[in-house]
């Protein structure tokens, strides 16, 4: 396989790697939050980027992006030229039992307070 034709692929960390304190930060970004709700919906389908509506540019979803995948929230993969993104959930319930669940419950109260 050539260079021009090898896929590309992203770093991300091994579950031993993923740390508490990295996925709370992560997950303490609304703009962030609201894509790991997005993807939880979703049911372990991969979305591409562009599935999401975010509220930023360009630049700033990129690097929001990051931020999840760097922390293991997140695993981002190339198919053709879309990147697309799964919820790392079976790592992240191993790792930190009911924390995602939690998180997205309260996320879910905290909009429907705001809504009313």
């Amino acid at each position: 396989m050539t260079t021009a034709t090898k896929p590309r692929v992203l770093d991300h960390p091994a579950r031993d790697e993923i740390r508490l304190e990295a996925v709370l930060h992560a997950l303490s970004d609304a703009v962030r939050l609201r894509i790991v709700s997005d993807l939880a919906r979703a049911e372990g389908a991969e979305l591409s980027c562009s599935f999401f509506e975010l509220p930023v540019t360009k630049s700033t979803r990129t690097h929001h992006f990051r931020v999840l995948r760097e922390s293991g929230v997140i695993e981002q993969v190339y198919r053709g030229t879309a990147k697309l993104n799964a919820l790392r959930r079976a790592d992240l319930d191993t790792l930190f039992p009911g924390l995602l669940d939690s998180v997205l419950t309260a996320a879910d109260a905290q909009t429907t307070r705001e809504a009313d």
